[in-house]
C-alpha cells in the first residue's frame, strides 16, 4: 500500500534546529505546527477506499471458476509484484487486477471466460493474511516516538483503534507525550483533519469512547515531550 503523506522534507528540519535556541515551550509549539504545515495527503490514494477494499501486489485471492453443468475449480493465488495474477490451466496470460474491487475482477474475468465457456461462474474474494502480509483493508501509517515507525494493516473487522496501533507499533518510547498524539485523517475529497487523543485520559480516567476508531489512510503522530 501506498503512503498516503508525502516524507517531510528536510528543509523542515531548519526551524526545529532554530527552536532549540529558545526554550522547550517555544521548541514544543515549533514542532508542532511544523508537522501541521508539512503533512500533506494524497485524495487520490485516499478515495480507494471508499468504495471497498482494492487488490494490490503482495495479497492473496480465492478465485472459484465453474459453468452450470462443470464443477468449479478452486485457485488460491498471490497478485505478484506487477499487480497481475495468473490462473493455472484456465487462462495462459497474466490478469492484470492492482487496484479493482473484488466486483471488477469478477466482472473482468467472466468477461475473459465467456470467450470460451457459456455461462461462467466466478467468485472472487481476499485470502487471509497474517500481520505480516498486505491487508486489502488497508494501512494506517505511525509516526513519532513509536518502537516501529511506518504502516500498519487493518484487520478485517475495521475495529483498530489508537491503543491497539501503538500497540501493534511497539509501544511507545520513553519521552513519548502521551496527551497530544495526533490523527490526521482525510475524507473523500481530500479535506484534511485532525484529531487530538490523549492516552492518559483514556487510561486514568477510563474514556474507552476517547480511544479514536480509525480509518484506513490515516496517520498517526506520536510527539515528543521537551520538558
Amino acid at each position: 500500500m501506498r503512503m498516503l503523506c508525502r516524507k517531510i522534507s528536510l528543509a523542515a528540519s531548519v526551524p526545529l534546529m532554530c527552536a532549540c535556541m529558545c526554550g522547550c515551550n517555544a521548541l514544543y509549539k515549533d514542532v508542532m505546527s511544523w508537522f501541521d504545515d508539512a503533512e500533506s495527503v494524497d485524495a487520490a490514494a485516499v478515495a480507494k477506499y471508499w468504495d471497498g477494499p482494492r487488490i494490490g501486489p503482495g495479497m492473496t485471492l480465492n478465485i472459484t471458476i465453474g459453468t452450470p453443468t462443470t464443477p468449479p475449480k478452486e485457485f488460491k493465488l498471490l497478485v505478484d509484484q506487477n499487480g497481475d495474477v495468473t490462473i493455472p490451466y484456465l487462462l495462459q496470460e497474466p490478469v492484470a487486477c492492482d487496484g479493482l474491487t473484488l466486483e471488477a475482477m469478477k466482472k473482468k474475468l467472466v468477461a475473459a471466460y465467456s470467450l470460451y465457456i457459456r455461462q461462467p461462474q466466478v467468485v472472487v474474494s481476499f485470502g487471509p493474511y497474517d500481520q505480516h502480509g498486505v491487508s486489502p483493508w488497508g494501512t494506517v501509517t505511525v509516526m513519532g516516538e513509536v518502537g516501529t515507525q511506518g504502516p500498519v494493516n487493518m484487520p478485517p473487522t475495521m475495529d483498530l483503534t489508537v491503543t491497539k496501533v501503538l500497540q501493534l507499533a511497539g509501544g511507545l518510547k520513553p519521552f513519548a507525550d502521551k496527551t497530544r498524539i495526533i490523527v490526521t485523517r482525510c475524507d473523500k475529497d481530500g479535506q484534511q483533519s485532525r484529531i487530538r487523543v490523549d492516552l492518559r485520559e483514556i487510561g486514568e480516567d477510563g474514556r474507552f469512547d476517547k480511544d479514536l476508531e480509525l480509518k484506513a489512510g490515516d496517520v498517526i503522530f506520536v510527539p515528543e515531550t521537551w520538558y
